[in-house]
């Protein structure tokens, strides 16, 4: 038996915040939503393909503490596509946990930027060769742990 990743599914606080940041982010086309009191939901496409599904179903921020989702990870071309997702980033007010583009580790050629939604969910930008030779922003540890 073999697996593959489907899509992904997200309770959300705001649908339409959330659906205009992972638009805005990732380049996603919302392909069908539901306005509908109770039961409001997008489900964003790339290239055709479902990738992510929102649904308004929630309150308050992601709880990292809790036992589930560690992050999301989403793989780009090049360093400069990990750049232009920076951008973004900041241009929408969010912070990168680390300053700019960092490697996954000390000596590794593969990094990204990190950072959170909207609702705390914990997100990664990398590609494979992104590193260059940036020191990585935590010793002894993956960068994509989300260690401080």
């Amino acid at each position: 038996m073999s697996f593959q990743t489907g899509h992904i599914g997200l309770n959300v606080t705001d649908l339409d915040t959330s659906k205009e940041f992972y638009r805005r982010v990732f380049g996603f086309t919302v392909a069908g939503e539901s306005h509908e009191d109770g039961r409001r939901y997008a489900f964003l496409t790339q290239d055709g393909a479902l990738v992510l599904t929102l649904w308004q179903q929630s309150t308050g921020r992601f709880a990292a503490d809790r036992p589930g989702l560690h992050h999301l990870s989403f793989q780009v071309a090049d360093l400069d596509a990990v750049r232009r997702a920076e951008k973004v980033i900041r241009d929408l007010g969010v912070t990168p946990r680390h300053d700019g583009v960092v490697p996954h580790g000390e000596g590794a050629a593969s990094g990204g930027v990190f950072f959170e939604d909207p609702d705390g969910v914990r997100l990664e930008i990398f590609a494979p060769d992104a590193a260059g030779d940036r020191p990585a922003p935590t010793t002894g540890a993956p960068t994509c742990g989300f260690f401080s």
